[in-house]
């Protein structure tokens, strides 16, 4: 077996920190190695939030560089002042991306080429990007190993494939340091409200309707945020560079399902539960085998219904966090005001 990568003491690169995932790993990263030192590189798009990271904005181990991933000389500058990279700047949203591709392509593609690029010229020792998923597409039945083929079905996925089929071309042709991991659908602390689990806890909170795409019996497997910022550690220290890791939670839940537990959680009546019409082209199941990730000592430590009393309990204990971006954003209201108009 290889011998383990030591992350205490290095310098990581965490692109688009300032997002959901982002704030908490580096959260997570500073707290787990007292000699690990974050820089964080985030354009602070809609869903880029230094309310997220506002707690160690002063520290002596945390930088924050505003910047786009698409600038190449800003890139190629910040690589040289790193030992590890955490790629996980993208477009994300798939409701976002049905209504307009291109900013997807721009970002989650050619952004991911510009670093890969920058990785090529530099002496950058690991680089991990996250994935997705949901670049698999959907499966009725059985689950998803990392050779199975790609077949995404939004364009937010396929811009995700393109990028991860990318990386893999720079570690083949290249010989470039890059690991891959395919988180399934992650939930938790400081997730922008247009997602649905906060989407829904923070509508519920407000009396606000619920729109439930379809029958809501789409089924996706849910990991709590901080067993995905332990996955990530893990693949870092001890993946093997050119690999894929699935990293998922065996939490498969149905969207209803979910609905449900949040407003009883929240001691509201289920019909605030409205049904709207489905998505397009809306995967059925995500569903992944972890066998790999696992082998590497890793486990989700939070079960579904446990993780989702957590976060219901940190909206609602956040309510100044979350109700600043519903109603100053002018991103999310006229996205949400349109789309869901649209679809009722």
């Amino acid at each position: 077996m290889a011998e383990e990568r030591q992350i205490e003491g290095k310098t990581l690169l965490v692109t688009g920190g300032a997002g959901f995932i982002g704030s908490n790993f580096i959260h997570y990263m500073l707290k787990r190695y007292p000699g690990c030192r974050i820089i964080n590189l985030d354009k602070l798009t809609y869903a880029g939030n230094l309310d997220n990271l506002k707690d160690i904005e002063d520290s002596p181990r945390y930088e924050f560089i505003h910047g786009n991933i698409r600038d190449k000389s800003l890139v190629q500058e910040v690589f040289k002042r790193v030992q590890g990279v955490v790629h996980l700047a993208a477009e994300t949203h798939v409701d976002r991306s049905i209504q307009d591709a291109g900013e997807f392509v721009l970002t989650d593609v050619y952004g991911s080429f510009v670093l890969f690029e920058a990785l090529r010229n530099s002496k950058v020792e690991f680089f991990l990007h996250v994935s997705t998923d949901e670049v698999y597409g959907s499966r009725d039945e059985g689950f998803f190993k990392e050779d199975a083929p790609l077949c995404p079905s939004s364009p937010y996925a396929a811009s995700k494939a393109g990028a991860d089929r990318l990386a893999y071309s720079y570690f083949v042709t290249y010989g470039m340091p890059i690991i891959i991991i395919r988180p399934s659908n992650n939930f938790g602390p400081f997730q922008y409200p247009e997602k649905f689990i906060p989407l829904f806890v923070t509508n519920a909170l407000e009396g606000k309707n619920l729109p439930l795409y379809g029958k809501g019996t789409n089924v996706r497997d849910w990991l709590y945020v901080e067993d995905n910022c332990r996955a990530i550690d893990i693949v870092l220290r001890k993946g093997k560079k050119g690999e894929s890791y699935n990293i998922g939670a065996n939490n498969e839940v149905q969207n209803r399902t979910v609905a449900e537990r949040i407003v009883d959680l929240l001691e509201k009546p289920r019909s605030l539960i409205k049904f709207v019409t489905d998505r397009l082209g809306h995967d059925k199941r995500y569903a992944l085998d972890c066998g790999k990730i696992r082998s590497l000592g890793w486990k989700p430590e939070k079960n579904f219904d446990e993780a989702l009393a957590l976060t219901v309990r940190w909206y609602q204990g956040n309510m100044d966090w979350w109700r600043k971006i519903k109603e100053k954003s002018e991103s999310f209201k006229s996205f949400y005001e349109q789309y869901y108009r649209k679809r009722k």
